[in-house]
Formats: C-alpha cells, sequence, structure tokens
C-alpha cells in the first residue's frame, strides 16, 4: 500500500495490553495522519493476586477519564506462552493459506492435535507467512479471567504481530535492521531482504543473541541493535512521566488496536468471542458503499442499452472465428504434451546426479571435525543437524554453494563438548521437481 495513502489511513483511537508477567500495562493512544498522541497510561500490578472485579474496576474507571470506556482491547499474550514461527510458502495464493498451513501445523508445535489455536497473517507481499500459536487453554484462561473483570478484548495477539504495522503507519522502516526490547525481558525483532520478518526470545548472552540473530537476518555481524521504539512512530504528546522504552508493546499494541484495517488481520482470539468497539466506527464506511452502489447503479442503467448493442456485436464476430480457434488450441494441447513428457524424461535423468552435487557441496561445507548426525533431502529441501566448531557460518556458506538458499536454524544453536549443535533447514536451487 502507498506509503501516503496509508497515512491518510491512520485515524482511530485504541487501547493495548500487555500481560508483563504478573503485571498489566495499558496504553491508550489516539492516531491522526499528522501524528500519534499517548492519552494514558495504566499499570495494574499483581493482578492475578487481586479480585477480577477490583482490577477490572480501576480499568473501566482509567478508561473513562479517558472518554474510552467502549473500546475494545488488543491484549499482547505472554510471549512466552506463544510459539512464533516463519513459515515459507512460496507460489502458495492467499486463498490457500489456510488449507497449506493445516497440513504442517502439527509439525511446527509439541502439543496435542487438539490443544493448539493458532492464526496467521502473511507479512506483507513476501511469500512468508507469520503463524501463532499458543494453547487452547491459555486462551480459554484469559478469555475467562477478562470477562469476569468486564473488560472487552477484540484480539489477542503477540509482539511480533503489532510491532510489524505499527513501524508502517506512517513510512517505510530500513530495508534491513535489528531491534532490540529488553523490558521484561530480551527480546529480537527484525527484518531484512532474506528474511521479511524475525522475531525470538532469549534467556542467554546478549551479544551470543545479537549475533544469532543478524546471521538469521543475513544482516552485518558488526551491525548493533536499536531500541524499538526508536522506529516506531513518536507520540507528538504523552502524559507526564511517560517511558516509551518501558511501554513500548502496549504502545505497539495500542497503534493496531486504533487502526485495524492496517493491522495483521493475525488473532488468537476466537471469534464468537471477539468484541467491537463501536458500531459508530462503520458509519463512514456504510455511507461510502451507499454512494458508491448508488454511483455504479445510475451508471450501469445509463449504459445497459449500448452494452447490449456490443454484445450482440460480438458474439457475432465470436461465432464465426470459433472453429479456426478451437483447432488451434487443440493443437496447442498436443504440444504442450508432447513438451511436458520430454521434459520429465530429462528431469528423470538429472535427479541423481543433483542429489550427488547437493551431497558433495554439503561434505565440503561441513568439513571435519564437523560431522551430522542426521539429514533428510527431498526434491525441494533438505534438513540436517549435527556438529561443528563454528556452526553460525553455516548458512552463509551452504547459500553460498549454489545449490542452496533461504538456510535457516530450527533449533537454537547449543554448546555440546567441543563444538556447537545445529540443526538446519535449507531450500534446494535449481532442481527440477518433476
Amino acid at each position: 500500500m502507498n506509503v501516503r495513502f496509508r497515512t491518510y489511513l491512520a485515524f482511530g483511537t485504541g487501547v493495548g495490553i500487555e500481560i508483563a508477567g504478573k503485571d498489566l500495562k495499558v496504553t491508550v493512544a489516539r492516531v491522526r495522519p499528522r501524528g500519534t498522541k499517548i492519552l494514558g497510561e495504566l499499570e495494574i500490578p499483581a493482578f492475578r493476586d487481586k479480585a477480577a472485579a477490583e482490577w477490572g474496576d480501576q480499568y473501566l474507571r482509567f478508561l473513562r477519564s479517558l472518554g474510552v470506556s467502549h473500546q475494545a482491547a488488543t491484549v499482547l499474550l505472554p510471549r512466552e506462552a506463544v510459539i512464533v514461527r516463519q513459515v515459507p510458502m512460496p507460489g502458495v495464493p492467499d486463498r490457500n493459506l489456510a488449507n497449506a498451513l493445516k497440513f504442517q501445523i502439527d509439525s511446527l508445535h509439541p502439543w496435542g492435535e487438539d490443544e493448539a489455536a493458532w492464526d496467521y497473517a502473511r507479512a506483507g507481499r513476501s511469500s512468508t507467512v507469520l503463524v501463532g500459536i499458543v494453547r487452547r487453554g491459555t486462551i480459554e484462561e484469559y478469555t475467562t479471567l477478562f470477562a469476569e473483570a468486564g473488560v472487552k478484548i477484540a484480539r489477542f495477539t503477540f509482539s511480533a504481530a503489532a510491532i510489524r504495522p505499527a513501524l508502517r503507519l506512517y513510512a517505510d522502516p530500513p530495508e534491513g535492521f535489528l531491534a532490540a526490547c529488553e523490558n521484561g525481558g530480551l527480546e529480537l525483532y527484525g527484518e531484512s531482504p532474506s528474511r521479511p520478518v524475525f522475531t525470538a526470545c532469549f534467556d542467554g548472552r546478549f551479544e551470543f543473541a545479537v549475533s544469532s540473530a543478524l546471521s538469521e537476518l543475513r544482516l552485518n555481524p558488526e551491525d548493533e541493535p536499536v531500541p524499538v521504539e526508536s522506529l516506531l512512530p513518536g507520540p507528538t504528546a504523552a502524559p507526564e512521566g511517560t517511558d516509551l522504552a518501558h511501554s513500548v508493546r502496549p504502545y505497539a499494541a495500542a497503534l493496531t488496536a486504533a487502526c485495524p484495517w492496517l493491522a495483521l488481520r493475525l488473532n488468537l482470539l476466537p471469534e464468537n468471542k471477539r468484541q467491537a468497539s463501536s458500531r459508530a466506527l462503520y458509519v463512514p464506511t456504510i455511507v461510502l458503499a451507499s454512494l458508491i452502489a448508488i454511483t455504479a447503479g445510475v451508471l450501469a442503467a445509463y449504459g445497459s442499452i449500448e452494452d447490449q448493442r456490443y454484445l450482440e456485436t460480438l458474439q457475432s464476430q465470436i461465432s464465426k472465428v470459433r472453429p479456426k480457434a478451437e483447432r488451434a488450441a487443440s493443437l496447442d494441447k498436443q504440444i504442450l504434451e508432447a513438451r511436458a513428457r520430454a521434459e520429465a524424461i530429462d528431469n528423470f535423468r538429472l535427479r541423481s546426479k543433483e542429489d550427488m552435487d547437493a551431497l558433495n557441496d554439503i561434505t565440503h561445507v561441513l568439513a571435519p571435525p564437523g560431522f551430522l548426525d542426521h539429514m533428510e533431502m527431498s526434491r525441494e529441501s533438505v534438513d540436517m543437524s549435527g556438529q561443528t566448531e563454528h556452526a553460525d557460518s553455516l548458512l552463509k556458506a551452504l547459500d553460498g554453494t549454489g545449490k542452496f538458499r533461504n538456510s535457516q536454524f530450527t533449533m537454537q544453536i547449543t554448546r555440546e563438548g567441543n563444538g556447537e549443535a545445529f540443526s538446519i533447514r535449507a531450500q534446494r536451487r535449481g532442481v527440477s521437481t518433476q
């Protein structure tokens, strides 16, 4: 979407809530084409230790004081409760994404088939799909808790799904970057030409986390992460004492709640539990749709007679050339079938050589004392795991062979003995699939 047009659509007021450990952080933001404004912030410490009615009343009084008591909130679930996957779906149109993901969703989480709730959204115009997965029990727990407190909820999501659209309210972010949010635990978010979206939480060393993230994003290893709040639209006004670094996640959630039409459609809250902010929100849309329908009706009535005459002439010309077109189509079909059979035979002969070349390149990349303890290769991809001295350099080395692309770690690198254990998935490049 054009940046200027997107800016004109940046209009609304939203409530963002972050479940930050034992506390609730609430931010209310107003979005306008000229900038954002933080109307107020509220922190409810140890909310689980209080009666739901007690902290719910505190929340509602806070919204009433700002004149937004009708607003339904966007809630960021605890990051540790959500499994976030970036799934490449090259060539799959939007209408088929849900069915394609259903076939592999069970391999993306460790829970039982009926235990997981999930939703997805495409990362911009790329082939990467951002998938959020959470236990159904977790959804039910928070749905019940907020209902008991009288808090209206429109969306359950996670930080990366809120940060990505918030970065794009008024301008496109840098082409490649890594941002850090250290409040409430280290979380890294980044984007690059090779990875449209990257998100991960780390418990270990900051330097190791940054190095792993830069490697995944194919960015310069010397780059330094920037604070997430430095990339988000800076508020033109905020209450005294506001610390954006402390409330960056609920602030991002509030921005996406204010402009849901610009946000990712990813929503982990069941549809029958979602609450709308206000019916008045849809009045401009209804009026505009009515005007468009009236205009279209007038134009259709005005041109119907001329269209009918043109259609009759066109049908007459089509009937004259149809026999020749059918013969040409039949010949084209025969030619395509013969060509497909020839290509299938040639591709089958190439398979053995392509596979051996790929194995040879893997052998050169993983030089001794490195080794593999598992490898599975298909026509489209290869999955392998093992140990080597410097695992973080494998992705670049594999992509540099010319036989692989989009290499990525499927688990965090760990230290085992004198080496580093790794697990990698890579797509094969230039391999015939027939």
